[in-house]
């Protein structure tokens, strides 16, 4: 399915989402006004609000709980995504200048602080204790996971346990957040515990796949590659290749993550060892788990337009090209 079929079953819930988003953004303050406007106006694909109200319209009608679901988690993405340019000191985001790259970190810090002040007066304001609480589970998650990468990266000793640990709290959480909170705003609490899970996996999937296309996949010709050695990253393909190759193979690997990560010949060594030993295949593969163990959840619920698109999103999330 394309992004467009996607979304055809909520297409008009997304349109008029966008509406509310926007307005949950607007600040009196002249200098927030028009930072918020300069993030709308940049904003992805909203993958998130999109499992949000395809999760909800598969379980259920629509309503307004389902909109203050999707703002709460939008909000909170969006804050994590300034904060995160600041802690990475990054300049760009999607092709465009970061906030923190126009505004300073300062800035960037307290226009985030703003976006989670504004989760916790919408929770209260509504009274949606339950999806507050599914929100700072995911902050709580992603802070951990976003840490517990800092420290192993530190050693460069993770391990398989350890990284999928870390993805399933740096990435997973939040998806796994929009699944549950879109069983929640339809009431169908005797699924929000199985829609968390399925957001895990698809998160986990999801993240593994990222991962994959630092290696140069076929299909990811033109993006530039080893960003993650460069940065010291340890992820699935590289894990598995350390953990598979011969002492010399994986001795010149280290070396050149430890030593050479700034040399643009080493690191182009370095991914096609990995390439050679399997660890792409294998990152693959365990991809394809995540994504069997979520399509196997959805398979249990009653056919819909909307449970056909959720698994033509799960589809999308493993073969997209960027």
């Amino acid at each position: 399915m394309t992004v467009k079929e996607i979304i055809e079953p909520v297409f008009d819930e997304m349109q008029t989402f966008e509406e509310r988003f926007q307005k949950e953004m607007h600040s009196n303050v002249p200098l927030l006004k028009k930072i918020t406007q300069y993030i709308i106006h940049r904003k992805g694909k909203q993958m998130r609000p999109l499992f949000i109200f395809l999760t909800a319209k598969m379980l259920g009608k629509t309503n307004d709980k389902t909109y203050e679901a999707a703002t709460l988690v939008e909000l909170l993405h969006t804050a994590t995504l300034v904060h995160d340019d600041v802690v990475d000191d990054a300049n760009e985001r999607r092709g465009f200048f970061s906030v923190n790259a126009l505004w300073k970190n300062k800035i960037a810090v307290l226009v985030g602080d703003f976006m989670l002040s504004k989760v916790l007066l919408l929770s209260i304001e509504k009274k949606n204790t339950e999806m507050l609480e599914s929100v700072a589970r995911a902050v709580k998650e992603m802070s951990e996971g976003e840490l517990l990468q800092i420290e192993k990266a530190r050693r460069l000793d993770i391990t398989e346990e350890v990284y999928f640990e870390i993805i399933r709290k740096k990435t997973a959480s939040l998806i796994s957040t929009c699944c549950e909170v879109g069983a929640l705003s339809v009431n169908r609490y005797d699924l929000a515990g199985k829609m968390r899970e399925l957001g895990e996996y698809i998160g986990m999937a999801f993240q593994i796949k990222d991962d994959i296309f630092d290696y140069g996949s076929p299909d990811n010709i033109g993006k530039p590659t080893g960003i993650d050695i460069r940065e010291q990253k340890m992820t699935l393909p590289l894990i598995y290749t350390l953990n598979h190759s011969s002492k010399e193979v994986k001795k010149e690997l280290m070396n050149i993550v430890k030593n050479h990560n700034e040399n643009p010949k080493k690191i182009k060594k370095a991914i096609q060892m990995v390439v050679d030993h399997g660890g792409i295949d294998y990152a693959h593969e365990k991809m394809l788990i995540f994504k069997e163990k979520a399509e196997k959840i959805i398979d249990e619920i009653n056919d819909s337009p909307a449970k056909k698109s959720l698994l033509g999103l799960i589809e999308y999330t493993v073969t997209r090209t960027k």
